[in-house]
């Protein structure tokens, strides 16, 4: 790991934030843990990039330990996900601002499928 969380594995910032990206056991997708924002963006787009490259039709994204995702953080996932040749992402147990914000910017986005906390 080289320390932006571009390989998997925890990134660290100078102000102790931190965000861990994995792969998902079992199924095609991701699972990140800590917060989603300016100082952890690398990490985020990185792990996002390398989920867009691994998809074929449905790829997830376990939200569940990530505390705080920012406008940015979610524009990046739609983005991904606008992107994809074919099939969804479906996003499981994301924190609460994260669909409000996919329904505020990206209303008729169907390649994202939320599944709520």
């Amino acid at each position: 790991m080289d320390g932006t969380g571009a390989a998997g594995g925890p990134a660290r910032t100078g102000g102790g934030v931190m965000l861990d990206v994995g792969p998902l056991s079992g199924r095609p997708g991701i699972r990140a843990s800590g917060e989603i924002g300016v100082s952890t963006r690398l990490s985020w787009e990185n792990a996002l990039t390398e989920l867009s490259r691994r998809h074929t039709d449905v790829s997830y994204v376990e939200l569940s330990a990530v505390r705080f995702v920012d406008v940015a953080g979610v524009a990046a996932l739609a983005v991904t996900a606008m992107n994809l040749p074919v099939g969804r992402v479906v996003v499981e147990r994301p924190p609460p601002q994260l669909p409000r914000v996919l329904d505020l910017f990206w209303p008729s986005l169907h390649r994202i499928e939320v599944a709520p906390r």
